[in-house]
């Protein structure tokens, strides 16, 4: 029987270390695709387009903390992390799997622990997706994000993949209050820093369209000067 084809995603720095990394795979898996990135822009612009089921994450980059990219990661995706080290640290381990990492290995590496920790992984994950992910629901507004599909009491709504993109992050984080500077980073890109007139654009069409009064939102609330929030609220 044929085995499925797999799409590992690695985020790092070392171009020598990527291409190690892929050859390691390719050589026992050559069914599987590799993607190489090598910082956090690109690796989070990767997982977004590419949807892999694995993503090799380096902690130390020199212009990005890989503790931040994971948890831009884990804003948006579930999928499987597995963190790079440099350093045998115990905190940077510990950090790492409560920001959502799902395992580690410490740099250097043998090529046999680094595929048996992917396929690892890979398994627990398989036996996770098993279960399905729970709608969203808040009063009458209900996300399906096995479908993408956005209902107000049982209505379809319309949106745009970047509406989506923006009300998905602010349901995953539903009750608290999402930065603008994290939206503008998950939706528009991690350095769009100057985009705020582009999210509040999108937070007035999102009202107009979820909202049944929009100058009086019911869902989708703001926090001036911090961020905005999706309220959770009985059906």
């Amino acid at each position: 029987m044929q085995k499925a084809a797999r799409k590992i995603l690695i985020i790092d720095d070392e171009v020598d270390v990527t291409r190690a990394v892929r050859l390691t795979i390719t050589l026992q898996e050559p069914h599987w695709q590799v993607i190489e990135t090598h910082n956090g822009e690109q690796g989070l612009l990767a997982l977004d387009k590419e949807a892999p089921d694995l993503v090799l994450l380096d902690l130390v980059m020199p212009h990005d903390s890989g503790f931040e990219v994971l948890k831009d990661i884990r804003l948006f995706s579930d999928t499987p992390v597995i963190i790079l080290t440099v350093q045998d640290d115990e905190m940077d381990k510990v950090r790492g799997l409560e920001l959502g990492a799902d395992d580690y290995i410490v740099k250097p590496f043998g090529h046999l622990e680094l595929m048996a920790r992917i396929r690892s992984v890979l398994r627990r994950a398989e036996g996770m997706m098993e279960k399905i992910e729970a709608p969203f629901v808040s009063g009458g507004l209900r996300i399906d994000y096995q479908r993408r599909q956005v209902t107000i009491k049982e209505k379809g709504i319309k949106l745009t993949s970047t509406e989506y993109r923006l009300l998905e992050i602010l349901a995953r984080n539903a009750g608290r209050v999402v930065s603008s500077e994290i939206l503008l980073r998950r939706v528009w890109g991690r350095y769009a820093l100057d985009g705020g007139d582009y999210l509040k654009v999108y937070i007035h069409r999102l009202r107009q369209k979820i909202e049944a009064d929009p100058t009086h939102p019911q869902y989708l609330q703001t926090l001036r000067g911090e961020g905005y929030w999706l309220s959770l609220e009985r059906e």
